[in-house]
């Protein structure tokens, strides 16, 4: 099946999905269909403080037309922040559109975590990532908007700086202490600066959900 996937949104989380979906793909023995298109991050990031839904489900709309016209069979957007409008974008999109939100919603579900920390931008923290987390406890850090802060200076830089990376792994420690099982990973630019790093917690990363759910499209279907 040909993905279709809205990137630039930003830089650093279009690589991870790249990156991972090529690993998929060489382990399915074959490359994948994937198309990108390049999505504006600071229009994203505007749209996404000020509410505009249906703004940037337009702008969403029409990056989306552009893979169907390429020959996508289906899309996803690649920022989990980007997913806040997801039901407008789905209405106006002339193809299926691969939704983070219920992915995840899914996979957590099928492990039967009662109680998760959550990091990610602030929006997403305040509400359990669009209400994906909804029926499980969720703990969220005392300083929802620094923290929300830090994490969106970090995507729209692309770079993880030492004390972003210390301030992300002191909450996730705090929230483990709070009784959490986990700590999720909700925002996909926090590959940054859990990838490849021993926090000394166990860490869910909702980004590789998403691109899991993709590459197991990629390997279905025409070839």
């Amino acid at each position: 099946m040909h993905i279709g996937l809205i990137g630039g949104i930003g830089p650093a989380a279009t690589q991870f999905y790249y990156r991972h979906l090529v690993v998929a793909s060489k382990a399915a023995g074959r490359p994948f269909r994937m198309t990108f298109t390049h999505a504006d991050n600071a229009a994203l990031v505007e749209n996404f403080f000020a509410d505009r839904r249906a703004e940037q489900a337009g702008v969403f709309a029409r990056h989306i037309a552009d893979l169907a016209a390429a020959g996508a069979e289906v899309a996803a957007v690649t920022a989990l922040a980007g997913y806040y409008c997801i039901e407008e974008t789905i209405a106006r999109s002339p193809i299926p559109v691969v939704n983070a939100v219920e992915v995840i919603r899914d996979h957590l579900q099928a492990r039967r975590t009662a109680r998760i920390g959550l990091l990610g931008s602030g929006r997403v923290m305040e509400t359990g990532l669009y209400g994906a987390l909804d029926g499980l406890e969720v703990i969220r850090p005392d300083d929802v908007a620094g923290v929300g802060r830090a994490y969106i200076d970090m995507a729209q830089r692309g770079q993880c700086l030492e004390p972003e990376r210390a301030l992300f792994f002191a909450e996730g420690a705090k929230l483990m202490e709070k009784g959490a099982e986990l700590v999720f990973l909700a925002g996909t630019d926090l590959f940054l600066a859990f990838e490849g790093q021993e926090p000394g917690y166990p860490v869910v990363d909702g980004g590789l959900i998403h691109i899991e759910a993709l590459a197991d499209l990629a390997r279905s279907g025409r070839e």
